[in-house]
């Protein structure tokens, strides 16, 4: 590359951050900043910590968008510069450094601009995510346990804290179903991708021929939705059952009914609860996981008026999937909402599933 084309490159990473900045509501965000900073100097805030906790993740997420941004407008300036001073100085040998720089600058400014792209109601939200194991018995549970840990990779990669909160152990091998909760910027917003069912073909392990088995499982996403009175529970609506939680726990959580089910009669809706070490704890992450779901319900809802529904839950069988993993006869992934591709499988199962979140974004 040449300085001109270094320096074009840049200026035009200097426009899309630009237009980033006008799509993230830069000065919306900076007032939103200044307001959250006057309620957290306010000393009457702190006589009520949940209320206080809940402005303090606002906060911190606000504060390190405008940060990220801010970072990203001094790194192309300062680089602007330094292609100007090796121009000027007519140091070559810069040109390979400058233009590491550019492809760094490059890959930060997309990555902001997909960030910007999510603008759902709930997409800035922490995200709860439910795996069922479906049609293929153990070998769709030993399906389930890949899934599990190829979504707690990715957390781990992303930064995101990841939290279990129900876990129901396969008869043989694997996993019925897990319920974990992610915690992070945008991860609702991001995850809200993978909803739906997800295929396995592959030589089974447990099938002592040596034959080839398909295998699903489907994937819930639901927003984590502060308790701020949007979404109303009624307790007469609510049938709560508790039992002893499974597993091998501790002597007192085997010997108390601590688990907690809770049903919303209305609409059907069950969520359960057993990791936590007391019965008001698993409660409380219960309603949470109710919240979660009436919410998304709602939203679907509404899309569903709008005949824009997209990523829709079905049967947990075949000609449901919206991807499939096939590592037999051949090494492919696709997305049937997308079409994309990907030869490597084991990278996408190593919570590499950037390239899929990444192109359902732009499309969606």
């Amino acid at each position: 590359m040449t300085f001109e084309e270094l320096k074009s490159g840049l200026q035009e990473q200097q426009r899309v951050l630009d237009q980033v900045g006008v799509a993230m509501g830069l000065d919306a965000l900076k007032a939103r900043s200044e307001e959250l900073q006057r309620q957290l100097d306010d000393q009457n805030l702190w006589s009520d910590m949940a209320k206080a906790q809940v402005v303090a993740q606002e906060a911190k997420k606000v504060s390190n968008k405008l940060n990220a941004y801010g970072k990203l407008q001094s790194a192309i300036a300062d680089a602007l510069v330094l292609v100007d001073m090796a121009a000027e100085m007519e140091a070559v040998e810069e040109i390979d450094s400058l233009s590491a720089e550019l492809s760094s600058i490059t890959e930060r400014v997309e990555a902001m601009r997909l960030e910007a792209l999510l603008r759902g109601e709930y997409d800035s939200c922490d995200a709860i995510l439910t795996l069922h194991a479906g049609a293929g018995g153990t070998e769709a549970q030993d399906w389930v346990s890949m899934l599990y840990r190829m979504y707690t990779r990715y957390a781990e990669k992303k930064g995101y804290q990841c939290k279990t909160i129900d876990y129901l152990a396969g008869d043989e091998a694997g996993i019925k179903s897990v319920t974990f909760e992610l915690s992070g910027d945008n991860v609702y917003g991001y995850m809200k991708a993978e909803k739906g069912v997800h295929r396995l073909v592959r030589i089974s392990p447990f099938d002592a021929n040596s034959r080839r088995h398909t295998s699903f499982a489907s994937l819930e996403v639901m927003p984590v939705i502060p308790d701020d009175g949007e979404i109303v529970i009624n307790p007469e609506e609510l049938k709560i059952d508790t039992y002893r939680s499974g597993g091998a726990g501790g002597q007192h959580v085997n010997r108390t009914d601590s688990a907690v089910r809770i049903t919303h009669l209305p609409t059907g809706i069950v969520v359960q609860c057993q990791n936590e070490r007391s019965q008001i704890q698993n409660r409380e992450v219960a309603m949470t996981m109710l919240r979660a779901k009436l919410a998304e319900k709602k939203e679907r809802e509404q899309l569903e008026k709008a005949n824009e529904i997209k990523g829709e839950l079905k049967r947990i069988e075949w000609g449901s999937q919206i991807r499939s993993y096939v590592f037999c006869p051949y090494t492919m992934v696709k997305d049937h909402r997308t079409g994309y591709e990907t030869g490597n499988v084991q990278a996408v199962m190593d919570g590499d599933i950037d390239a899929f979140i990444t192109e359902y974004l732009r499309k969606s």
